[in-house]
């Protein structure tokens, strides 16, 4: 059970656990373990700060139910997870607006509106996907095609069918350094330090340097060397910020989406309008798979394309003023072959006894909206460490059967 107090829920044991990665996905998972009872410490390179955003920060942070709208998941076994992960975040997220104003965290509720460029009942997946969403437990859901003309969508954008239903969208600016502030409010030691290569390879040497009887990875990316998995890749996005005031156009309140999976018109990506916060709002997006590079510019080909296609899709965004502390943010969403891994280590120390490594990276665009019931899954996976049973892998479990770890506030 999370607790939103400066201290933890539980008096802090002797045990301590070493989250290597300071993103959301670290932080969440410190704040668990730390109201779990466990002494924690978070060592990670860089934190979020406006001045050089990491990778938490470009995040679109728009709750979805998986898969997203930036891409899709592959593996079967890894979106049966996701769904659990998805709703548990749903939940702690609508305690954490109810407890705090957006103020406080950077959290709003809002209407997310997805459209479609054929009937739903022609495109089996998303059919599928909205039939899941009906029924799984978030507030407002409705399909209506007229919210099309309700918010005068261009009509030549060529969508036919939408639906809707209320989700968390969170400011990354402001919510990342309000989480960092409570976990080290919590007692957590937060160290700027950078660790590389295999844990695996060195986790003797880190667990006594750090005092630590278990190891949370949540080094995003960095996982293809530090998990050794060569199935990691980037897939890099990008955000254009504009000024939301009402001035130069109608001001935004609600979500607009396009999936990449939807459009198939030639030239066509994905569309992505999310107000950040009552005076910024996001547009996007692109989806590129191993760009390792982050030299996109307002000038590049793909970012003029998609202005023009939110232009395309609202008009009136073609007037929009960017926003002067920053027009243009772009980011490497960390993901994987088989798309989400929290999971015990598998392979053996070099002394041949199990590893005290969990996993839990390959979030991709869903950072966010994973955090805490991936987190709740590590939670359990850790107390399996401590209590010396035999790893299992993803398969092997049953999806969100330790979520409820972190379910409540």
């Amino acid at each position: 059970m999370l607790s939103v107090g400066p201290g933890p829920t539980r008096k802090p044991t002797s045990e301590r656990v070493l989250v290597v990665g300071g993103g959301v996905t670290g932080l969440t998972t410190a704040w668990a373990l730390l109201d779990a009872g466990y002494n924690v410490t978070v060592v990670s390179e860089c934190w979020a700060n406006l001045q050089h955003r990491i990778t938490s920060q470009i995040a679109g942070a728009l709750w979805e139910w998986p898969p997203a709208v930036c891409g899709r998941h592959t593996d079967v076994i890894s979106l049966e997870h996701s769904k659990g992960w998805a709703m548990t975040s749903y939940h702690v997220f609508e305690v954490l607006m109810r407890i705090f104003t957006a103020e406080v965290h950077g959290v709003r509720v809002r209407r997310a509106n997805f459209f479609f460029d054929r009937p739903l009942e022609n495109i089996p997946d998303q059919y599928q996907k909205m039939q899941e969403i009906s029924r799984c437990g978030v507030t407002g859901f409705n399909r209506d095609p007229t919210l099309i003309t309700k918010h005068a969508v261009n009509q030549e954008a060529g969508v036919i069918d939408s639906y809707c239903h209320d989700a968390p969208v969170i400011d990354t600016d402001h919510y990342m350094i309000w989480l960092r502030a409570l976990v080290e409010a919590k007692g957590a030691e937060l160290i700027t330090a950078r660790v590389s290569g295999d844990l695996l390879t060195q986790e003797d040497e880190l667990l006594a340097k750090y005092r630590a009887s278990a190891i949370v990875n949540a080094t995003g990316l960095d996982a293809w060397e530090t998990a050794d998995d060569k199935t990691v890749y980037p897939l890099r996005g990008a955000l254009i910020r504009v000024v939301n005031d009402g001035t130069k156009f109608p001001k935004v309140t609600e979500a607009l989406a396009v999936g990449i999976d939807d459009a198939h018109r030639e030239g066509q990506d994905l569309v992505f309008i999310v107000p950040r916060n009552d005076n910024i709002l996001i547009l996007g997006g692109i989806a590129q798979p191993r760009e390792w590079n982050l030299d996109l510019t307002l000038d590049s080909p793909e970012i003029v394309r998609m202005r023009e296609r939110c232009n395309h899709f609202v008009p009136g965004l073609a007037n929009a003023d960017y926003d002067p502390s920053a027009p243009f943010v772009q980011g490497n969403r960390p993901t994987r072959g088989q798309n989400v891994r929290v999971e015990r280590e598998s392979r053996l120390r070099k002394d041949g006894k199990p590893s005290r490594i969990v996993h839990s990276y390959g979030q991709g665009g869903s950072g966010f909206s994973l955090s805490f019931g991936c987190a709740g899954d590590v939670l359990g996976l850790v107390k399996e460490v401590a209590e010396g049973k035999k790893a299992v892998t993803m398969s092997g479990r049953l999806p969100a059967e330790r979520t409820a770890a972190v379910a409540r506030l």
